[in-house]
């Protein structure tokens, strides 16, 4: 009986959503950026799969219904942009500049690694595109000829591994400016990164939203760039 609940797409749904809930309320109590709710839930749910065996595809079944709201979750990322307009106009070159060098680093690095270790150019491709949000990384990963799948899993690596060390990691590096901060975590860490940005400051997460935007731009153009070299 209860393998059969299990095999039910909408269990798995309902399991993502109140595990989610849980891992949100044990960050919020420990507040310490490794008890990242994406992280703790992630952990949880793998753990789930491999105790009751039910296949990733059942979960999958259930689990798309999540990937749907990444679009409009995406879109309302445009709020604290908005409100934080004054900012973006008066730091507009400085973000342009701050993000378009995080994305030839996040590409360029992955490329000379990838050679490095002699991947073939379809994990490559998979892995190009880590740096941007899910929406955009798994079209580009896919024109690319990319597996997609390993690209979800590099995306939400990326961000999750930015959200729990990136504003510690800036903080030692001794950079305090809310802008600069925003832009490096959305450059590098996407969605993921940006609701940590959020927690952390309002201008800090508008602007880590902004570079979600900016990056997925400019990381399409340079693979579109790279795809034509190679």
């Amino acid at each position: 009986m209860i393998y059969q609940t299990l095999t039910s797409p909408l269990a798995w749904l309902a399991l993502s959503l109140g595990l989610f809930e849980l891992a949100r309320a044990v960050s919020a109590r420990l507040r310490s950026p490794l008890a990242n709710p994406l992280l703790l839930s992630a952990i949880a749910l793998g753990a789930l799969l491999v105790l009751t065996g039910v296949p990733l595809e059942t979960y999958e079944s259930g689990g798309s219904f999540l990937t749907l709201m990444l679009t409009p979750a995406t879109v309302a990322l445009a709020v604290p942009i908005y409100r934080q307009r004054e900012t973006l106009k008066r730091n507009f070159l400085p973000i342009l500049a701050g993000t378009l060098a995080g994305s030839v680093v996040s590409i360029g690095s992955v490329y000379a690694l990838s050679r490095a270790f002699g991947l073939d150019w379809e994990l490559l491709a998979a892995l190009l595109p880590k740096s941007v949000t899910t929406a955009i990384a798994l079209p580009l990963a896919g024109s690319l000829g990319g597996l997609t799948a390993l690209t979800a899993v590099a995306v939400v690596f990326t961000g999750i591994v930015g959200a729990v060390a990136l504003p510690s990691f800036l903080k030692l590096l001794g950079i305090r400016d809310e802008v600069a901060q925003g832009i490096a975590i959305g450059t590098a860490s996407h969605a993921v990164g940006t609701s940590r940005a959020i927690e952390l400051d309002e201008t800090t997460g508008a602007m880590s939203s902004l570079a979600i935007g900016i990056a997925g731009l400019l990381t399409a153009a340079l693979l579109t760039v790279l795809s034509i070299v190679l």
